[in-house]
């Protein structure tokens, strides 16, 4: 996508235009006023569980991800449909619509209409709109040396529906990883406007590596991440060990290799889970150092989140994340 992108004509300047194309963010944001700017982002993708209102509510939770990452407040969304009516019927729409509902009124915000078409593969999103004041926007750039890393949810989504897709993780996993991409950004990103962070972005496809490496990249520095204070969802080294790694999983980690050092004790199956394509993942988030530990310990006593911090901000050096 971003060769494509790459070939469009630039957007004339626009001085109200306050985060654009330029570097990947999570959506883009259009100041209306001194005090309020709009956030705009869109997400949709095919189900990955076999239940349709939960289907519904993890979409939801994915697509407002964004607004969260961007330190704004979901206000209006738009529904995305792909739907095969004749063959699934209208009742497993009307679940998938009504998770999606549900997920939207915990956000704090309202569904105002959509656009449907019919398709063989079911397909649902959301288009979200959402404010924000123009100074308190967090970007995916802007990490500073010294600034610690913290992460919001833990890691393994992507092989973990894999393997529930083939039948290979018990009823307690499937609830913990559904669990886990149904719930919303919205307390981390609440917690986080008492604090003042460099750079946010939201974990989904490109795993923690690619959001990691880009939020690095477009900062000019480096990132040294630990691999023990990882999060991750109970089992997924076993089924990374079996095999259970999507295609855009490994895809991250091919792309990613020329710009990560690993040390040698990382095994391929961890470095699989770290270059993990996620479907509504935590926050990524800079802070400095003196702010992350006490930020996490609000999420984890008040919440029982499953955050932590997993790395350092560190002088630009030769690659742009390193992994120990």
């Amino acid at each position: 996508m971003a060769q494509v992108l790459r070939s469009l004509p630039k957007n004339e300047r626009d001085d109200n235009l306050l985060v654009g194309l330029d570097h990947g963010d999570d959506g883009g944001v259009y100041r209306l006023t001194d005090d309020i700017a709009l956030i705009q982002s869109l997400d949709f993708f095919t189900p990955i569980v076999d239940d349709p209102y939960m289907f519904g509510q993890i979409a939801a939770a994915n697509a407002l991800s964004d607004i969260y990452a961007m330190g704004g407040m979901p206000k209006t969304v738009l529904n995305i449909v792909a739907f095969p009516i004749k063959t699934l019927g209208p009742d497993v729409l009307a679940d998938i619509l009504r998770g999606s509902n549900d997920k939207v009124r915990e956000a704090g915000a309202i569904v105002v209409g959509g656009h449907s078409i019919e398709d063989d593969e079911p397909k649902f999103g959301l288009s979200v709109t959402g404010i924000v004041h123009p100074n308190n926007i967090n970007k995916n750039i802007g990490a500073e040396p010294g600034d610690m890393l913290v992460l919001t949810k833990p890691l393994g989504v992507g092989i973990m529906t894999t393997a529930l897709k083939r039948g290979e993780i018990t009823k307690e996993q499937e609830t913990n990883v559904t669990d886990v991409m149904r719930t919303l950004n919205k307390r981390a990103a609440e917690v986080l406007t008492s604090f003042k962070p460099h750079a946010v972005t939201d974990v989904t496809g490109f795993g923690l590596l690619g959001h990691a490496f880009e939020m690095a990249h477009g900062s000019d520095v480096s990132f040294i991440l630990k691999s023990e204070q990882i999060p991750l969802l109970q089992g997924t080294v076993d089924l990374a060990e079996r095999q259970f790694i999507p295609g855009g999983s490994k895809a991250n980690y091919r792309w990613l290799q020329k710009n990560v050092s690993f040390a040698s004790s990382i095994t391929e199956s961890e470095r699989y889970i770290l270059s993990d394509a996620i479907t509504s993942g935590g926050l990524l988030i800079s802070l400095p150092k003196e702010d992350a530990s006490e930020y996490v310990a609000r999420l984890t006593e008040q919440y029982r989140l499953d955050v932590a911090i997993i790395g350092e901000v560190v002088e630009r050096k030769e690659r742009t994340l390193y992994v120990s």
